[in-house]
Formats: structure tokens, sequence, C-alpha cells
């Protein structure tokens, strides 16, 4: 999909491009590419000069090569968004190159963005800009607003994993912990565990783009100060994402603890009856080792005697155990 985005009183327009001549018709600000096919960025490179790299979206890029200036002055940027889905969470590669001086278009700068799936960021950017006026002037802003975005899609998300886990120490503190409940808080738990630690991994590198910019020098006064205030920002969700990660920890391990409660009530039980079941085990080995002092087959109330025996040695350990308690 080969969207273009172009500034109008001071809002942001979207317009979807259909065929190369759509491109002439509009100045824009920002190119969004989504999952774009060899004739889009064949389309880029003719009309803007601009030669998409087939790396771009790659997962296993080398640290060095995410950030870096072009010769031609050109800044590349790669960065990861959050994609917060229930069913499975993750992060998108998106590929920025910041072409700050495009002579085909004669402005002052285009930001083109290449992606493989819609990023609930940039949803919330294309929302916002249409409905705020002034709030997007040229490039850069677009890409300080879409880093925006996603730290505060991030920071929504943490506030899900809170109310998440609300529920779940409810059901955990509550102290009926079964065997099929603690199954389910532990996949909750670590749902919860792994979507955190992607939306920590997504503001470190959300920082590190935005680092970057900064040590680029091509920052204006009030988007510097800008970037510096979005940092700190991401500085706070750091430690709600700490914290997030401490309470985890303290679930799982009530979790698991009530899990051996249950257990060792089990083994309690098989140790009661291996006790309660001595004496009797006793006195049937001495009746059957000894017939001259305990005749059993020479007297007819041999065996009544010895059964009654054996149950009543049975049945005072376990008054016993359950007079102390032992039982419940």
């Amino acid at each position: 999909m080969f969207n273009v985005f172009s500034l109008a009183n001071g809002r942001l327009f979207q317009e979807e491009i259909d065929s190369l001549e759509d491109l002439s018709r509009f100045s824009p600000v920002w190119v969004d590419l989504e999952a774009p096919t060899p004739e889009e960025k064949a389309w880029v490179k003719q009309y803007y000069g601009l030669s998409i790299p087939d790396d771009a979206m790659d997962e296993d890029i080398e640290e060095s090569a995410r950030f870096y200036e072009q010769d031609n002055g050109d800044l590349h940027i790669r960065s990861d968004f959050l994609i917060a889905d229930d069913d499975a969470p993750r992060t998108v590669r998106v590929a920025f190159i910041l072409n700050l001086q495009n002579a085909a278009l004669k402005s002052h700068g285009v930001l083109f963005s290449i992606h493989d799936e819609d990023v609930p960021s940039f949803r919330l950017l294309r929302l916002r800009a249409r409905r705020a006026p002034g709030l997007i002037e040229d490039c850069k802003d677009v890409l300080l607003k879409l880093m925006d975005a996603d730290a505060e899609y991030s920071a929504d998300t943490l506030e899900g994993i809170y109310d998440e886990l609300e529920r779940v120490s409810k059901q955990v503190l509550s102290g009926d912990v079964t065997d099929e409940l603690a199954s389910q808080v532990l996949a909750d738990i670590a749902r919860q565990e792994d979507l955190n630690g992607r939306i920590r991994r997504n503001v470190m590198d959300t920082r590190r783009a935005l680092s970057f910019m900064m040590r680029s020098r091509m920052l204006g006064a009030e988007q510097f100060e800008e970037a510096r205030q979005l940092l700190r920002d991401i500085e706070s969700l750091d430690n709600h994402t700490a914290f997030l990660f401490e309470k985890i920890n303290f679930l799982m391990d009530a979790t698991v603890g009530f899990i051996n409660i249950n257990q060792n009530k089990i083994i309690k039980i098989f140790s009661v009856a291996s006790v309660a079941l001595l004496p009797p085990t006793l006195i049937a080995s001495l009746y059957g080792m000894n017939f001259k002092f305990m005749p059993e087959l020479d007297q007819p109330w041999g065996y009544p005697y010895a059964l009654a025996l054996m149950v009543a040695s049975a049945l005072v350990p376990m008054w016993y155990f359950r007079r102390r308690g032992w039982l419940k």
C-alpha cells in the first residue's frame, strides 16, 4: 500500500497512490509504504530519486547499521514499533529515510517509512493530525510525533497490564487456588511478562532513535526540546516496566507457592496413611510369626481378636492426628 501525506491548512491529509502519475499531484511531507511491491519501490526511485535498500526491514541487521547518515545527507533510522495484540504481541521493524532536501519536489524534506504491516502508532498519528491543525509542520515533526505516539501506545499497553495483573492478584490472593486456577494464572502471568518485556525493548529502541536524531543536529530548537521531553517520558515508562516485572515475579512466586501447598496436602495424606497402617502391619507380622504364644488356628477367637486389634491400632493414630489438627 502506497500512501502520501500532505499538509493543507495545518492538517495532514492522506491520499492512496495507485499509479506513478498520481505522485505528480501531491507535494507530501510523508510517504508511507506498507508491504511495498517492487513496482511501488520503482515508483519511489523513479519519481523521488530514492532507492529503498533491500535490507530495510530485516530483523537481523547489524546494530551499527540501524542509524546512519548517507553522503547525500539522507538519514536512515530503523526502529521497532509495538503491536499489543492479545493473541500475538509483537514488534514491527519500520525503516525511516529522512530526505531533508528533496530536489524533485523542491521542498524542505520528505519522510519515507517502510514497514510490513499496519502499526497502531501510525493510525493514532493519522487520526490526531486530521483533527488537530498545526500539529505537524514538516517531515521532522512527523517522525517525532510517530515516536511520541509509539511511547503513548506503550504507556496505554502498560495500563492494560496493570489492570490484568490486578485481576490476577485478586484470584491468587483469595487463598483458594486450585491446580486448574493456578495453571490459568501462570499462563496469564507469562503472557503479561512477555508483553512487558516487549514494551521495555520497544521504549529502549525509541530512546536510541531519539538520541540519534538529537546528535545529528537535524532538529530545530522546539523540536529538540520536544525530543528531550519525550526522552523523559520514556524514562518514566522504564520505571513502570521495572515495577511490573517485580509484581509479576511476586505473583509467579505466590502461585507456585500455592501449587506446592496443594501438593503438600496430597503428600500429607499418604504420610498419615502410612503411619496409621504401621501398627496393624506390626500386629499382623507378630501373629504370622508366633503360633505358640499367640495362637490363631487353635482358638476360635484368634482371627477376630487379631483383626479387632489391627483396626484399633489403626484408629488410635488417626484419632491422635485429628486431635492435633494434622488432618485439616
